[in-house]
């Protein structure tokens, strides 16, 4: 292991927003800030450019009395909704960020109970707004980001801008806020369904930016991936970008990841684990589809070998998979939840720099990352210098619920004081996260407080520890691991429901046998006894995270594959499992379908 204690990063201190635009133009006012497509040209604008725009735009806010006021945005990515949402931050306002991906009824209810004054939207929302004004009365302006023209209260974003060119600008640029007070309210998209609008302020986000490059770095460009309204991209990585006066390119779809990769070459992303997972699995297909895997393998047994004597060859031994990622690629950045070991180190044997981090929303968002030059990736590293942590109430293996102190913690949840007491006790926030502390002070998560699994011999099963050891099979895509209880009602057993690639013809006792496999190095009282197989992925939040609890299953698992628990009796079920796989060698694609019809089969 490496050695500990390494250096923090020196960073500009900065106290406010206002302080970080100000810096960005003093000290890399003609760097460019943003890099994005335009139709068929490529847009750059620079700081400078970026903060005359951010003054305008306010100016027409501070015109119209609603730069004081909550200001709400949806809409997808795009410089526009980034250039609302510093405005925002730099006025004496509150930015609302809305999840796009949120059904009608739950965008009426954040804007009703956020209680914002003004929208920022894209046009796809207009209908949805027109029809709900009688509850949205509220809002004085809606201000469309593609609108060429203004109708009553629907403004022209582009107009908006002009019209604020007209106003005295120091009337803006004179706003200041109180830094413990509210100034971004972000409404969470749980795992379990639930929703609450969490507080923080601009001492929260400056203290987020600020200390968390002392512990993790950028570099000169960088992707923007994430959806926008994630505390995670928006503070993380944006306002991440710009106090680094990084270049910070913008992906106008998921779809266009890869092509943006290589178009913009950056050198840093910020990701999910489930992007990262999905990156990593196919690079493995590539290689094996190639017949390269054993050369793979011995090249990075070389490369291993070389790295132990100080010689370090992988961006040359690899650079066929580094041209993939634009050339330049130098750091990963992964959050939202652990990823696996052996993901990590896929990209750390290739010359990439996984980093793993911890954070919640209610921690602005983060709460730890692995220092550059001290990245174990099996831990999601460091806490940030700004805080304490504890584990509370630890078992016999040091296991607790995580908690943080310090200047991270939000104010609370919005209009709910009985919640915020329920999670903040004596300044210790309770994040509902399990986990403990290495000897190296280090964080290892275990799981969801809220998706612990009491089995009826009393153990504590923590689902994302087995689901790590599932999804390292190949053609698993997805998997849930839950109780599954006896006739008399106890959690006795564990099942794992998954989702296979599209490639996989597997019959569920197929798959226990591979899951058997990739957990044999798991206690009995882990191991999995059900599997079921889903036909469609799980339900998602907007953050690529499983929702928990909440799906049907019924309504998304094979009749004929449906599910299978182990039998008392091996041998027969064996021979039936052998009969299966030889009839469905000779099934055509018509006699699959009927042979889905459960009394068929």
């Amino acid at each position: 292991m490496k050695e500990k204690n390494y250096p923090l990063y020196e960073v500009q201190p900065f106290s406010s927003i206002k302080e970080m635009i100000e810096l960005a133009v003093r000290d890399a006012g003609d760097t460019i800030a943003y890099k994005f497509k335009d139709g068929d040209d490529l847009r750059e604008v620079t700081f400078k450019e970026f903060a005359d725009s951010v003054t305008k735009l306010g100016s027409f806010l501070r015109a119209n009395e609603l730069s004081d006021k909550h200001i709400a945005c949806i809409g997808a990515n795009s410089y526009n909704w980034i250039l609302a949402y510093i405005t925002a931050l730099r006025s004496s306002g509150v930015f609302v960020p809305v999840d796009k991906e949120l059904p009608e009824a739950d965008i009426i209810h954040v804007l009703t109970d956020s209680e914002a004054s003004v929208v920022f939207y894209d046009a796809k929302y207009e209908e949805i707004l027109r029809s709900h004004e009688e509850e949205l009365s509220n809002i004085r302006l809606f201000i469309g980001f593609t609108r060429d023209e203004d109708d009553g209260k629907y403004i022209s974003f582009s107009n908006a801008i002009i019209s604020g060119a007209a106003y005295d600008p120091n009337l803006f640029l004179s706003e200041t806020s109180k830094s413990d007070e509210l100034k971004l309210l972000v409404y969470t998209s749980g795992t379990t369904g639930s929703s609450k609008g969490v507080m923080l302020s601009e001492h929260n986000l400056v203290s987020s930016v600020y200390y968390g490059l002392m512990v993790s770095t950028v570099y000169d460009t960088g992707l923007s991936l994430l959806p926008y309204h994630h505390t995670y991209e928006a503070v993380s990585d944006i306002l991440v970008s710009f106090h680094h006066h990084s270049t910070l390119c913008i992906n106008e779809s998921l779809t266009a990841t890869l092509k943006n990769l290589v178009f913009y070459k950056p050198s840093y992303i910020y990701v999910v684990p489930a992007i990262a997972e999905s990156i990593y699995k196919r690079i493995i297909r590539n290689i094996r589809k190639r017949g390269m895997e054993e050369q793979f393998n011995e090249m990075v047994e070389k490369s291993n070998a070389l790295r132990a004597q100080g010689i370090d060859k992988r961006r040359e031994y690899f650079g066929f998979i580094h041209e993939t990622f634009g050339g330049k690629l130098r750091k990963i950045v992964c959050g939202g939840a652990p990823i696996r070991p052996e993901v990590a180190k896929f990209f750390d044997d290739i010359g990439l720099d996984l980093i793993n981090g911890y954070g919640i929303t209610e921690c602005s968002p983060l709460v730890c990352a692995n220092h550059d030059m001290y990245n174990d990736f099996r831990t999601v590293g460091i806490k940030l210098p700004c805080i304490e942590w504890r584990i509370n109430e630890p078992n016999e293996e040091g296991i607790g619920e995580i908690c943080v102190k310090g200047d991270i913690v939000m104010i609370g949840y919005y209009k709910q004081p009985e919640l915020t007491a329920e999670v903040i006790k004596d300044g210790w926030f309770y994040t509902g996260d399990y986990g403990y502390i290495n000897e190296n002070e280090q964080l290892i998560i275990s799981g969801r407080k809220k998706n612990i699994i009491v089995l009826n011999n009393g153990k504590n099963v923590y689902p994302e520890e087995i689901e790590g050891y599932i999804q390292d099979i190949d053609y698993v895509n997805e998997v849930v691991v839950s109780g599954e209880k006896d006739e008399d009602g106890n959690e006795s057993s564990l099942t794992a429901e998954v989702f296979l690639d599209e490639s996989a013809r597997k019959t569920p006792a197929e798959v226990l046998k591979s899951i058997k496999k990739a957990c044999v190095e798991l206690p009995i009282y882990k191991q999995i006894s059900k599997v079921v197989i889903r036909d469609s992925e799980f339900p998602k939040t907007s953050s690529n995270k499983i929702k928990r609890f909440i799906s049907d299953t019924k309504n998304s698992v094979s009749e004929k594959y449906n599910e299978y628990k182990e039998s008392k009796e091996p041998k027969e079920q064996k021979e039936k499992d052998k009969k299966e796989k030889k009839e469905r060698k000779k099934e055509s694609k018509k006699s699959k379908k009927s042979a889905e019809n459960p009394s068929e089969a």
